[in-house]
This record gives C-alpha cells, sequence and structure tokens, in this order.
C-alpha cells in the first residue's frame, strides 16, 4: 500500500507553534533512552481512568456521610486529628498494591473517637485518587489543607505526580481546590507540610522522572490571608536541608523544625573485584538515611509591608539529636504532641549486593524533645502486681461483698414468702416466666476492649496522629522475603498514662499466613531459574537489536520505496490503537522517538522478515525509516494529545513517566521510604 502524504506544512506550523508553547517549561528536563518492554505504559489510559473517577464522584449531588466499616487496607495514605472537633480523625486516600495492581482511593474517613465509629464521606468535589500525599491542619486560618500526591496505572507502569492545592473544611466535610496567586510548588509526593500561624509550609519530597527519581529542597509558604505562594530565596552563602522525603516536619513557635528523612545519592563503586587497584568505576545510586536536625525560623513582614512581600525565614542548622534511635532508620515520620514529636517504628536497610537488601523492622517508640534535642524511648508501663497487705485487703472486701450478697438473698426470700408463700412444684412453669428475660429486651453484654502490653507489629510508614494526649497508629507496611504486606488494623495508646495499647480494630493482612522462610527460599529458587531462562531469551532477542548505530554496513539497494510498501495506511479522524507507541503529553518528537525508537525498530524488522527483505538493510537505513514512521505517527496524535494536555493542565497533573523507561529505577515500597 502507499505511504500517507504528510500533513501540509501550514498544520504543522500551527500545531507546533501551540505544541512548543505548552512544553516551554518542560525545555529544561532532560531525558534517558529506555525501554517499555514489559510495562502497561502504552495500554493504560491514565486521563481515561481519572475520568471515569471524576464521573462517578459528579453523581453525588451533595456531602453525604453514611456509617462504614474501617477503610480498606491502604497505604501512603494520610491520617491527622480534626483541628475542629476533638472527638475526630481524618484519614484520606492512600494505595494498595496486591502484588499484581495498584488501587487508588479518594474517599474520607472520619473515625468518631467515644463511639468507636467510622464514617465514610462523598463528595461531588474532591481531590482525585492519590497517595504520598501531605496535608495539614490551617493553624490560625482553620481547616485543612493538602497538596500534591501520586497516581499510577493499575500495573504502576506509569505515573505521575499533583500540584493541586485544596483546602478541606472538616465540620461541613467540604472539599474546596485553591486557585493561587502566581506560581505554586512543582508537582511531587514524599514531602510534608506543617504550619505556622497564618501561613502553610511545604518543604521537599521528590519527583521521577524519565532518568531518575529526583529528591526536592526547596521551601514554598503560602500566605493564606493573601492567597499566594512564596518561594523565599536565600543566599548563596546561606546552608539548608539536603534534598529528601519522608522527613518529620513538626511546628514550632518560631517557625518549624525538620529531623531526618530518606533520599538516594549518586555515588561510585568499584567493579574491580577486591584485588584491582583502580578498578572499572560505576556509577550509583546509595540509600541515605539523615539523622540531622534544622530550625526554620520565620518572621512575618512588616505591617507596612507590600502584600506581595512574603515572611522572612532562615535555615538553622542544630546538633545532632541526643540517643538517637540506633540503627538509623527510615519510615518513622511524627506526630506533633505538646512540644515533642512521637516517633513509632521504621526500617534499617542493609544493601548485601546490588540485586539484594536485608531489611530490619522495627516497633519501638520514641519522643523527641524539640526544645532539648533529646529522644526518649517510651515503653508501656504494665499494672503492678498487688503487695501481700493489698491482697489480704482485697481478700477481706471480697468475703464482706460474698456475706452482703447472702444476706440479700435471704432477706428477697422471706419477702416472696410473705408475699406468696413458699413456692411448690407446680409453679415452676410461672416462676420461668418472671424470671425468664422477655425476646424484646435483650441483655447484650459489655464488650471489653482489647487491651495489650505489646508493641504493634513492626512496620514502617504507619499513619500518626495524636488527639487529647492519646496516640493512634493506623496501618503501615511490613516486608518478609520478596513479600510486601500491608497492615489493617489501627491501635490508640494514651501517652500519659502509657497503661498499653488499645486494639480499635484488626484485619489480618492478605497472605498473611504465608509467612514461611521454606516457602520464600523455595520462591527464591524458582525466581533465579526464571530470571535465568528470561537472560537467555533476552540474549538471543539481543543478538538482533539495532537501538544503536554500528560501524559495519551491509550494501543493499535503496529501503525507501521498500518501507512505502510496508507501511499501513491509518483513517483520517482519531487515532487508531493499532499496537504501536503513543506519543503522550507534554512529550517532543524527539523525546517521542528516543523513548522508542528500538520499538520501530524492531516492528520495521519483523515486517521486513515477514517479506524475506531483513538481510542487507544498514543500520543508518533501518533508523532512518523508523524514525520517519515515529514521525508520522507523532504528527497524527497531535490533536488528541493536546486535548490531554489541557485536560491534564486544568486537573493539576504533572508530566506522566513511565518506570519502564527509567534507567534508575527504585520501585515498590523502597521508594517510598
Amino acid at each position: 500500500m502507499g505511504k500517507k502524504d504528510k500533513k501540509s506544512a501550514e498544520h504543522k506550523a500551527r500545531v507546533a507553534a501551540k505544541q512548543s508553547k505548552k512544553s516551554a517549561q518542560k525545555e529544561k528536563k532532560s531525558k534517558a533512552k529506555g525501554k517499555d518492554a514489559d510495562s502497561d505504559a502504552e495500554d493504560a489510559d491514565l486521563d481515561s481512568i481519572l475520568a471515569q473517577y471524576a464521573e462517578e464522584q459528579a453523581k453525588f449531588l451533595k456531602v453525604t456521610e453514611i456509617p462504614s466499616g474501617p477503610p480498606a487496607p491502604r497505604s501512603s495514605a494520610t491520617l491527622l486529628a480534626s483541628p475542629s472537633n476533638r472527638n475526630e480523625l481524618l484519614l484520606f486516600g492512600g494505595e494498595y498494591f496486591d502484588g499484581t495492581h495498584a488501587t487508588f482511593y479518594n474517599n474520607l474517613y472520619v473515625y468518631l473517637i467515644d463511639r468507636g465509629e467510622w464514617r465514610e464521606v462523598t463528595s461531588p468535589n474532591s481531590p482525585l485518587p492519590r497517595s504520598g500525599h501531605a496535608w495539614c491542619r490551617g493553624g490560625n486560618s482553620g481547616g485543612v489543607y493538602l497538596f500534591g500526591g501520586e497516581f499510577s496505572s493499575p500495573k504502576q507502569g506509569t505515573f505521575y505526580h499533583y500540584n493541586d492545592f485544596w483546602h478541606l473544611d472538616p465540620a461541613t466535610r467540604e472539599w474546596t481546590r485553591l486557585e493561587t496567586k502566581g506560581k505554586g510548588p512543582p508537582a511531587r509526593s514524599g514531602h510534608r507540610m506543617t504550619y505556622w500561624k497564618n501561613y502553610i509550609l511545604v518543604f521537599g519530597g521528590f519527583q521521577d522522572t524519565s532518568q531518575q527519581t529526583k529528591y526536592l529542597q526547596d521551601l514554598w509558604v503560602y500566605d493564606c490571608s493573601q492567597y499566594t505562594w512564596f518561594n523565599p530565596t536565600l543566599s548563596i552563602a546561606s546552608q539548608k536541608p539536603d534534598p529528601r522525603s519522608s522527613f518529620s516536619f513538626l511546628p514550632h513557635d518560631s517557625g518549624a523544625v525538620i529531623y531526618g528523612g530518606y533520599s538516594r545519592v549518586k555515588a561510585n563503586v568499584n567493579t574491580g573485584g577486591k584485588q584491582a587497584k583502580a578498578g572499572a568505576q560505576k556509577m550509583t545510586m546509595k540509600p541515605m538515611v539523615h539523622q540531622d536536625t534544622w530550625f526554620l525560623r520565620i518572621s512575618p513582614p512588616a505591617a507596612d509591608a507590600p502584600a506581595n512581600i512574603g515572611p522572612t525565614i532562615r535555615w538553622e542548622r542544630r546538633k545532632k539529636p541526643a540517643n538517637t534511635p540506633n540503627p538509623p532508620r527510615a519510615g518513622t515520620t511524627m506526630a506533633y504532641h505538646k512540644g515533642r514529636g512521637i516517633m513509632f517504628g521504621g526500617v534499617h536497610d542493609v544493601e548485601l549486593t546490588e540485586e539484594g537488601i536485608d531489611s530490619e523492622f522495627f516497633d519501638s517508640m520514641f519522643a523527641w524533645t524539640m526544645d532539648r534535642n533529646r529522644f526518649f524511648p517510651l515503653s508501656l508501663r504494665r499494672p503492678r502486681a498487688p503487695g501481700k497487705k493489698q491482697q489480704a485487703n482485697q481478700a477481706a472486701k471480697s468475703k464482706d461483698r460474698a456475706k452482703a450478697d447472702e444476706e440479700e438473698l435471704l432477706n428477697n426470700l422471706k419477702a416472696l414468702e410473705a408475699k406468696g408463700g413458699i413456692r411448690g412444684d407446680d409453679d415452676d412453669d410461672e416462676f420461668m416466666k418472671l424470671s425468664t428475660p422477655k425476646d424484646d429486651e435483650p441483655i447484650e453484654p459489655s464488650k471489653p476492649a482489647v487491651v495489650r502490653f505489646e508493641m504493634p507489629h513492626r512496620r514502617f510508614n504507619a499513619q500518626l496522629a495524636v488527639q487529647d494526649d492519646t496516640l493512634f497508629i493506623y496501618g503501615g507496611t511490613f516486608e518478609k522475603g520478596d513479600r510486601e504486606f500491608t497492615f489493617d488494623d489501627m491501635y490508640s495508646i494514651d501517652l500519659v498514662k502509657l497503661d498499653g495499647v488499645k486494639e480499635i480494630f484488626y484485619r489480618e493482612p492478605e497472605n498473611w499466613n504465608l509467612m514461611d522462610e521454606a516457602e520464600d527460599s523455595d520462591e527464591d529458587m524458582d525466581d533465579e531459574d526464571e530470571d535465568e531462562e528470561m537472560e537467555d531469551e533476552d540474549g538471543e532477542a539481543m543478538s538482533i537489536d539495532t537501538g544503536s548505530p554500528a560501524p559495519t554496513e551491509v550494501t543493499v539497494p535503496s529501503v525507501t520505496q521498500e518501507m512505502q510498501q510496508l507501511e499501513v495506511e491509518e483513517e483520517t479522524g482519531a487515532p487508531v490503537d493499532d499496537g504501536r507507541p503513543q506519543p503522550r503529553p507534554f512529550e517532543s518528537l524527539r523525546e517521542f522517538f528516543t523513548r522508542t525508537s528500538e520499538q520501530w525498530q524492531n516492528t520495521l524488522l519483523e515486517a521486513l522478515r515477514m517479506k524475506g527483505q531483513a538481510e542487507g538493510k544498514t543500520v543508518k537505513e533501518l533508523r532512518k525509516a523508523a524514525f520517519d514512521m515515529a514521525e508520522e505517527k507523532w504528527w497524527d496524535s497531535r490533536e488528541e494529545i493536546m486535548a490531554l494536555e489541557d485536560e491534564q493542565e486544568a486537573a493539576g497533573i504533572g508530566e506522566v513517566v513511565s518506570m519502564a523507561d527509567r534507567t534508575e529505577n527504585v520501585g515498590g515500597a523502597g521508594r517510598r521510604r
């Protein structure tokens, strides 16, 4: 079939002008070459998934609140003590990965502490599903503020970060998306938020690009009265915290305090072996668990200062806290309680090899006093065993109580005899009627709360909140071998009495009974065998790879006419999904071909083999023909892609990233630490 005519020059110029305008802010971002093998990047339409969420959500005509059971299991959600009601906790978002597919949530749950009840809130206007977001109470302005987070395709092949900003009224349960003046923080997840007077503070987090995970160290301040974001500019000589995510960000009378966090930094590894003195150097990303402390001192602007002048900020590095938990651990963000940070759990990773990580999990609890900059372990206090004197007093009280009960019983019998005589054998039926409760008046025995004197199971990234001197622990993650378990439970601890752990609810994690060392070792052996087989298959496949130019060429006739016969003409109108790579929003032609060049060349080679014309083609000719195919696909998809770009910008969605493109892929739980 003949090759389809190219788009007119006028059409290209018009579309290119709009494309260049939309991607002006994207030009500074570098892209790395990668593969899309075994990824759901091409077959998962994130926009249609979110559009379906929005359509279902729009069916709710008003905010409704209905009783429900505990939330479905999830990780990377957010838990907060309600700033307007001392009897409520708020839970939002999160994700659950069952080993194959990821599910994201955007439902809001309210836990009524005194009743032990859950309420699920539905609303026609609420943030889209996400995890890894951050929120905090609004300080003097009231309410709750939420920013950022991430969403992915079901197989986690592609995902993106949010940069939208929301306000929640805890009393009415109403969400409001805030349209701020000027520029706001870029999209991110893993960041933290806190408040100071009339300001909301956002710091750190990470952005996933096609090349690597980029950890952030920028500070953003939102003025709740001026509805404006400020990104304070520091002098070159000023110190500031290193880039990080998953740190603790706590409010202070004079600003805020940062402790700890997690990031990955570049490091050179000697690949020449132990005996080599100067072996080859390999660049890799090493995990870093931060243990430093920073104080953010904030000074509000003068009363007569212009409205566009934000507060004055200064980072002050503090000494390393005394008595820090040992070994260092990630996944231990804190909850604020009366000038202290309450820490629970965490994980310490030891990278044995480039492929394997040995992890140690914790169930200990610490209090970090911010002013003294010192950690104190918090241990449960078991009730004291009664002494001999106390036991004798209890025995005497019990004896007196039994004697009083016997006397009361005798008096009741005398009263019955005096009123109706002694009960005979024929009166058994009537006596049973009097002594048996009626069916409509059931006696419900009170169900005592389960209280234990050991901490909840070891975990990291548990959600913590403090309300009225009580710490609440929700969920978290645990790993055993290759298995990852999402806890589905909740507990409370009185931080004053420390008289045990109250179990609010507990549901056994999925496949919890499969935690067996023998099974894990068997599965590891099977996985190694499968990896070897896949490596063999990959080796055979790589033998025909032509992804990079080769110095040698095979003399063949011109390939131009043959390529014209191999391409299939597409129908006009909406692009048809022909199984070939699709451009992504905000992606230039160069970026599209860099990402998909190998796929186009493989498609080309397969078509040539079917016609028996694969031999004799030079790499240069194949690459040129593959580029022509990619270019035509890119132009044919422009109208649809630009419509998606408009929708994503309106929804506060940042750049879509494919995990298959990553040259440094930190997936799963490790990326969330």
